[in-house]
């Protein structure tokens, strides 16, 4: 367990990518089995433990510790398990191998957990008490994606990491014969029919950029506002994965049943009603869930659109051109013909001027903007320069007004970073919103200073602040909602500028907020 502690600290500390990659290779290196393979596990998200609760770790430390002091340490922290492996009380150093840590979390009946929790915090020192917390409760907060963690793999065994990602869903903890293969042995056959393939990732651009590239040379379609999926049947299974190789398949069964056999599909997983396109927060109500009701599927009907096609009939087009795969695609949606299933249209322009006009007028609002795709290009895992570009409308943006600020977590957990911000409806400054970046490190250096210097109440960790401090909130898009007091969320805001140029009585008002809602 020591060893496992020492590897979150030493990731949560080191900001850079290449740095975090190389404490990984060094780690798989020395580990042995299976503890590498369930720190791992832990890492991408594929251990499955029985999840220790925040209530159920605040009632046990509340009978350890007053009540009080526990409130302003761990507003100070910000982070609970950080808090609770500091202020438990003892100074013991025992150890304890990762694999039976795993094994008892996995094994203990629920009624049994907060005596065995207390029983290890006992026994353990503050650092390994934080790594066995992180583990028990499944946030590690360390800066390291499931892909990361797979590339560091991939990295210390000198194999490809789209191998890796192609037979990781047939796969299971603590992967033995994942690392076997690492260290020189065969590649493990996948047991899993319906793999993910690793996707095709584009690059930013805008007009000035495009405009030193032939028009002719690229297919341009819209860029639909859901989330990108891998849609997979093989031999009777049928997988939904999200672009990262998440398998959320049990959310969407209605999209399952409109793939065809022996394909893999890449698209965009939509809310589709007729053909009108909802807008995000409609599918947001259905991400996430294990199941899925029947009112639920009638209510928001999910839909696939798809716009490139990567296996057909069982064969591989992934080395065709762009112009292959989708003469294939079409023959295929045209062919299977599901009422869930339909093709991105391509669009029509003959320069990039036209092109312009027609991103800055889309027909539906929920359309982010355009995508560009040489025709010659094959299918590439990664986001390679060059065959593909996004080219996304231009930003919403608003004016609002700082109300509430919150600690941030790792690094960031010595500063208020979480912002939440409103606008005016009527006389009264109503929350619209909550943003936890688009800001410099100099930025939030001002912000927190500012937060601290104006603090009017706390509530827990939260600081409610003097309602003084206008800052411009950008987002991608705005959708009714029935869980927020304004009626309104925002999809990815950020705090695209700081206005102490600006008083808050001029700030931005509900009512023109809403005015900028789909119609």
């Amino acid at each position: 367990m020591r060893d496992f502690a020492h590897l979150l600290e030493r990731l949560a500390f080191t900001p850079q990518r290449s740095g975090k990659l190389q404490i990984l290779v060094d780690y798989f290196a020395r580990a042995p089995d299976p503890a590498r393979g369930y720190a791992l596990a832990a890492l991408t998200g594929d251990l499955d433990l029985r999840k220790v609760t925040p209530s159920l770790l605040r009632a046990l430390v509340a009978e350890r510790v007053d009540a009080e002091l526990f409130r302003l340490s761990y507003e100070f922290v910000g982070d609970l398990a950080e808090t609770i492996a500091l202020i438990w009380p003892g100074q013991q150093d025992g150890d304890l191998p990762l694999p039976d840590v795993v094994a008892e979390l996995r094994e203990t009946a629920k009624a049994d957990l907060p005596g065995v929790i207390a029983a290890r915090l006992d026994a353990l020192g503050p650092s390994s008490r934080y790594a066995y917390l992180k583990l028990a409760t499944g946030g590690l907060r360390v800066g390291v994606s499931g892909r990361l963690a797979r590339l560091a793999l991939a990295e210390f065994g000198d194999i490809e990491v789209t191998e890796v990602e192609e037979i990781w869903h047939g796969l299971t903890p603590p992967f033995e014969p994942l690392f076997a293969w690492a260290t020189g042995g065969p590649k493990p056959e996948s047991a899993a029919l319906a793999p993910f393939r690793p996707v095709m990732l584009s690059t930013a651009t805008d007009l000035d950029a495009l405009r030193a590239l032939d028009p002719d040379d690229f297919a341009a379609e819209w860029k639909w506002d859901g989330i990108r999926v891998q849609a997979v049947s093989d031999g009777g299974v049928q997988r939904l994965y999200s672009r990262t190789g998440e398998d959320i398949s049990t959310a969407f069964p209605d999209v399952l049943e409109a793939l065809p056999d022996a394909a893999a599909l890449d698209g965009e997983l939509l809310i589709r009603r007729g053909d009108a396109v909802a807008p995000f927060g409609d599918l947001q109500k259905r991400l996430g869930r294990k199941q899925v009701s029947a009112k639920m599927r009638a209510s928001h009907p999910a839909a696939l659109r798809a716009y490139d096609l990567l296996v057909a009939d069982g064969e591989d087009l992934r080395g065709a051109p762009f112009t292959t795969r989708r003469a294939a695609l079409e023959a295929l949606v045209a062919r299977h013909a599901h009422p869930r299933l339909d093709l991105s249209p391509l669009l029509a322009f003959d320069s990039w001027e036209a092109l312009a006009d027609l991103r800055a007028d889309p027909p539906d609002q929920v359309i982010e903007g355009v995508m560009l795709k040489r025709k010659s290009s094959p299918y590439q895992a990664g986001r390679i320069k060059g065959p593909w570009f996004k080219w996304k409308r231009d930003p919403m943006l608003i004016d609002a007004v700082l109300l509430y600020a919150q600690r941030g977590h790792g690094k960031r957990s010595g500063y208020y970073s979480d912002f939440t911000f409103g606008v005016w409806d009527g006389e009264a400054l109503v929350p619209v919103g909550k943003a936890y970046f688009g800001f410099t490190d100099a930025e939030l250096k001002d912000l927190d200073r500012f937060v601290r210097s104006h603090t009017t109440d706390r509530f827990g960790p939260v600081r409610a602040v003097e309602p003084i401090k206008v800052v411009e909130v950008a987002f991608e898009g705005l959708n009714r909602s029935t869980r927020h007091k304004s009626g309104v969320a925002m999809r990815f805001p950020r705090i695209s500028r700081i206005r102490d140029d600006k008083p808050a009585s001029e700030a931005d008002t509900l009512a023109s907020l809403r005015a900028l809602l789909p119609k």
